[in-house]
């Protein structure tokens, strides 16, 4: 019986031939992430014990990115724990630099590696044919020490591609469309798998977004084929693959769906579940307080030219708070030799430094009571964002900066 993409990687990092869907399988990771979310409480943990060590300091990436720059002494405290581990360790480490699954795809990641992330969205890898997925802080300590872990192999399902999406339709309408599709359970510890011709027609930022969001699905993980796609980005980032994997024919799949990538259109999830989503003309009107663009989801170049182009000539409705917030110094850099921060800021845009911004909600433009934000952001649950009674709209990067021209909910071609 054949394997598919998630069989393979999880059978590589085992030193097996075969495994299935089902077998619980001892692993050797290839690269551990944590951010400042949770690897304060990491580092406590691992002082508790009675031999501490790290098994392989050269697997580990630490970046600060949920609350930079600090917010709260206790916010300092935390990172400062943080810092001065990671120095007195040798633990590569990134602060202000972006956000972590960014700076992951831009430095690190390879295909065919297996990645724990203290990070539910680290299943963003797959767009690189990596398996990523977010742990605990449990786990990730004990592969930190030990190096390894134990996986349950997920069953996959399998999302066959076809078409090209229309101009002015985004990965991340894509992405939401399947979510609704399926629904927030629908793929609960499941790999989510992409192929077809289709996705040769997607960019890698693209891919990223696609792979960022299947966690919203309830997704152990997120798999795309490997082609000269990924291939090129790799090479444009000089590093070399771990290994290619592709699904075998025979490869058994818990569910396999057809997508037309010429039938999605523009989107947006309604409060307060990702997978309430509707077509973005079905909330034309709906006044907000603030947007946000940026993210892991929808903060890189791709998406900043994407906004630019939209409000270009035009500007902000002075009722509304725009954030742009790109999600790495690299990001940043290129979208400044490029003119593109000139044309937010002198549209009444506010730009942040690369961090994770709103979309956390724990620290930069918090929304109050009753307020109601646009958001390339990840999540849209309620108190995502602020106060526990505002509200949370998910939409791509062109219909989040109309809507901050317009002050109400719309779509770019209406601008």
């Amino acid at each position: 019986m054949g394997m598919t993409m998630a069989e393979k990687i999880i059978a590589l990092a085992a030193g097996v031939e075969s495994t299935k869907a089902g077998d619980i399988e001892t692993v050797t990771l290839d690269k551990l992430l944590s951010n400042d979310g949770t690897t304060h409480l990491t580092i406590d943990m691992y002082h508790k014990l009675k031999h501490p060590h790290i098994a392989d300091v050269s697997k580990l990436v630490w970046v600060v990115d949920h609350n930079i720059p600090a917010d709260s002494p206790k916010t300092a405290a935390s990172h400062k724990k943080m810092r001065d581990f990671a120095r007195e360790h040798g633990i590569t480490y990134y602060e202000g630099e972006g956000v972590c699954h960014q700076v992951m795809m831009e430095n690190h990641v390879c295909p065919g590696e297996l990645i724990f992330g203290a990070d539910s969205h680290t299943c963003a890898y797959g767009a690189l044919g990596a398996f990523g997925t977010g742990v605990g802080c449990t786990d990730y300590l004990y592969a930190m020490v030990t190096g390894t872990s134990w996986l349950l192999v997920p069953e996959s399902i399998k999302f066959n591609l076809h078409g090209k999406l229309r101009k002015g339709v985004t990965a991340r309408d894509l992405i939401l469309t399947i979510i609704g599709r399926i629904g927030a359970n629908g793929a609960n510890y499941k790999a989510m798998e992409f192929g077809g011709e289709g996705l040769h027609t997607l960019t890698m930022s693209d891919r990223i977004a696609i792979c960022n969001l299947c966690v919203e699905a309830g997704a152990k993980t997120a798999l795309m084929e490997v082609d000269d796609i990924a291939m090129d980005y790799l090479k444009e980032h000089r590093r070399e693959p771990k290994a290619i994997v592709h699904s075998d024919a025979d490869a058994v799949y818990y569910a396999t769906y057809e997508i037309d990538l010429d039938e999605i259109e523009a989107i947006v999830a309604k409060p307060h579940f990702v997978d309430n989503v509707v077509p973005a003309r079905e909330c034309l009107g709906v006044k907000i307080n603030e947007a946000f663009l940026g993210s892991c989801n929808n903060g890189r170049i791709e998406d900043l030219r994407a906004g630019a182009a939209v409000i270009k000539g035009k500007h902000v409705d002075p009722k509304v708070r725009f954030l742009v917030v790109p999600a790495s110094r690299s990001v940043y850099n290129q979208a400044l030799k490029e003119g593109l921060l000139d044309i937010f800021v002198d549209a009444g845009a506010i730009i942040m430094n690369p961090n994770c911004s709103v979309c956390w909600g724990a620290c930069q433009g918090v929304i109050g009571e009753g307020e109601v934000l646009i958001s390339t952001g990840t999540r849209n649950f309620k108190g995502r964002a602020g106060h526990k009674d505002s509200f949370v709209y998910l939409a791509s990067a062109e219909t989040v900066t109309a809507s901050a021209i317009a002050g109400e909910i719309t779509t770019a071609d209406r601008v």
